[in-house]
Order: structure tokens, then sequence, then C-alpha cells
């Protein structure tokens, strides 16, 4: 599983329930891993086909390399004779088709939550800051609704000496969290990574205003977290819930987990917005997902799956909520008890309405690294983007063959 506390908590949970319930004999070992670790084990040492790993939590960025190296187990059989409870049905169709291939299922939901903005409303609400705000800037203080706005309020915002800073990135290059932001930066600003012929183009103007507007935000020192280039999104979202920034574009998950851990330090004084728009576009999400999977070398598919169904339920998936993850159910997502402990658990439903996906290659990892790298040029050196962009380009097109 990917190693986070409410993940692994859950996990936990879940089979211990899962044995009590069915006195199953089997023992289970669970093993957290870090993103790398976890894609390395499981696909690129081929671990699932192995059947050293009977489940595995795959998020959708690499489904579909998983399902082309034959690493997973086909659950169509298992979801005709014994669905889960309210199966399809139960879910938003965007949960359920990055892991379909022809008549194939290859995985079930197991976390969810796009990417939005997380603000602390009480900075917001202050009226000794908005009467600051309006006094340097004329204007009146509100959330970002587009990139500069953002960049505005998060200077205002950063007050070191407080340990307060205006917005906390997730920079690590990891093949995951920049890529994430560029998409966002792109999306928001009417572009799109894809040609029309399904084939990822980078080389675009509004690629090119995209990095260059990252590149400013990401280096101005007046607005950032100091330790942001050293964070991947669970730190950052872990230095949110500390109380160290104002506001941060992440995961739904790191907003609600700020409700229900013990600590609360941060309880009922955040909330979610949408992501910013660039100029001449409109802010968007990205849908990102993780499932449950089996791997086709298994020797206990048949366990797996029947705990599989188990952790799916409308039960689990509502304590998986409520441990800090974010459940996938339509139940969860309206569930009155969790919109008392998580006040805008109810927006998940509009931030998919709004949400985009990523390409589905089946070399997608590899490609996501080559526009990791591409970033990594930009922020850290003084070269012309756009012949950043052409010469990624022409690596791209050797990796995009499918």
């Amino acid at each position: 599983m990917r190693k986070f506390e409410p993940f692994e908590r859950t996990m936990k949970q879940a089979w211990e329930a899962y044995a009590k319930l069915t006195g199953c004999p089997v023992e289970v070992e669970l093993v957290a891993m870090d993103l790398h670790e976890l894609y390395n084990e499981t696909i690129q040492q081929q671990g699932l086909k192995k059947g050293l790993w009977d489940v595995a939590h795959i998020n959708t960025d690499w489904i579909c390399e998983a399902y082309a190296s034959d690493a997973l187990c086909d659950l169509t059989p298992w979801l005709q004779t014994n669905p889960p409870e309210d199966y399809p049905d139960g879910w938003s169709s965007s949960l359920l088709a990055m892991q379909c291939f022809d008549e194939q299922v290859v995985g079930l939901p197991f976390h969810d939550g796009p990417e939005c903005l997380i603000y602390r409303k009480d900075l917001f609400e202050q009226e000794e800051n908005k009467s600051a705000f309006y006094k340097q800037y004329k204007r009146e203080l509100k959330v970002p609704q587009t990139w500069d706005e953002y960049m505005e309020v998060a200077q205002f915002f950063h007050r070191p000496i407080d340990k307060l800073y205006g917005s906390v990135m997730a920079l690590y290059p990891d093949g995951h969290n920049a890529v994430f932001d560029f998409c966002l930066q792109l999306w928001s600003r009417g572009g799109d990574l894809v040609d029309a012929l399904g084939k990822i183009r980078l080389n675009t103007t509004e690629a090119e205003k995209a990095l260059q507007f990252y590149k400013t935000l990401v280096s101005q020192s007046d607005c950032i977290h100091p330790n942001s280039f050293q964070y991947e999104s669970v730190q950052a979202g872990a230095a949110f819930a500390r109380g160290e920034a104002a506001m941060m574009v992440n995961w739904f998950g790191f907003a609600s987990v700020c409700e229900v851990t013990k600590e609360g330090a941060l309880r009922g004084k955040i909330d979610i917005a949408p992501v910013p728009a660039g100029n001449k576009g409109q802010g968007t999400s990205l849908n990102v997902y993780w499932l449950y999977t089996i791997g086709s070398g298994s020797k206990y598919a048949s366990i797996a799956y029947d705990f599989i169904r188990f952790a799916v339920s409308g039960q689990m998936d509502k304590q998986l909520t409520l441990n800090g993850g974010i459940g996938c159910r339509l139940s969860t997502w309206k569930d009155a008890f969790v919109n008392q402990m998580i006040p805008y658990y109810y927006k998940l439903e509009l931030l998919h309405e709004q949400s985009q996906t990523l390409p589905r290659k089946k070399n997608w990892a590899a490609i996501a690294s080559r526009i990791d790298q591409l970033i990594q040029e930009v922020l850290n050196g003084d070269e012309v983007i756009a012949s950043l962009l052409e010469r990624a380009q022409e690596d791209i097109n050797i990796l995009d063959h499918e």
C-alpha cells in the first residue's frame, strides 16, 4: 500500500474486521511503501505477476502499464457472480473508467480526492487581515480565483517570522507532483496535454505560458514554504496541517485529514475551492485515484477478491474517510455524519465534474519522468523555455509510440 498513515490504519482495520467476520485462516502481511518503491515492487520487478504480492494499491497513473504487462487479475467473473454492494451504481462514473480495458475490469476504487485549492478560512475571515489587505492592494481579500491572485494573496500571508508561509508546494522531482502542477497550469490556461490524435504535445504556446508562470511562482521566496523543494505531496500536506501555510493546491484528502486527526490543530479552520484559473482559461481539477488490484500470479486470488469486496463496502469506505483518507462511494460523499465532520465533503461531486485525467499510456511513467525532467530544467536553469519544450518534445515523440 501507499505509505500514508490513514491508509495503513484503514487496511489494518479492514483485514481485522474481515478475518473476524469470515474466520479466514490466512495471515496477512501489510507493507507500506513510498511511491517509487511501490511502483518498482509491483510493476517494474513484476511482483504482482510473479505472485510476490497478492493485493496492491495501484494508482491510475500506472494502471495501463500494469494491465499491458499482464500483472493484474481480471475481476469481471467475480463482479458478475458476487459483486460488491451497489456495484457499479454506488460510485461516480469518473471512478470506474480508468481500470476498464475492453471487457475487463482490473481494479476497484480505494481512495480518491481530486486536486483543489485548500485554504485557511480563519485567516481570510480575520478583520485585521481584511483591512490590511485592502490597504495594500486596494481590493477585497477573497479566495483567489486566478493564479495571479493566488500569488498576490500568498505574498500577503507570507510571514516567516510567525512561521506562516503564503503557500506550500510539493516540488520534489518524483515524476508526479510537479507533473500534476504543470498539467493544472496548462489546463487552466485552455491548453491540453494531447493533440487530436491522442499524442503528447508539449511544444505549445499554452505550455510555454504555463511553465513561465510556474517558474515565477516557485521562484518567489516571499510566498512559498522554504521546504517546498524537498516536499512531496504527503509532506506538503503535513506542513499545511501543522499550520505552516495559508494555502496550497493539493489533493482533497489533505484538507479532510485536518478535520479528523487527533491533533486537529486546524479543525474547523479550513475550506476548499476550485483550482485557480489562468489567463483566458478556467480552473480545473485533476482526477487521479487509487485502486485495489489483485496480482495475476496470486495463489490466493479468490480470498483476495473476497477481501477487496469487503474492503470497498459502504462501512469500510466511510471508515477510510473518518481515518483521513477519501472514500469513493457516493453514499460516503453525501453521508450526514461525514459532512458534519468535514463540512466541505459534499463538494467532491462538483470537483469531479470539473476534473480531467492524465493520458492512459502503458509507458506513462517514462513519459512523466521526461516531463518532470523538463520542469526541473525550467526551474533550475536559464535556457529559453520554448527551446526546452522543443527538445522535450523530440524525446516524447520517441516515447509516445502508442
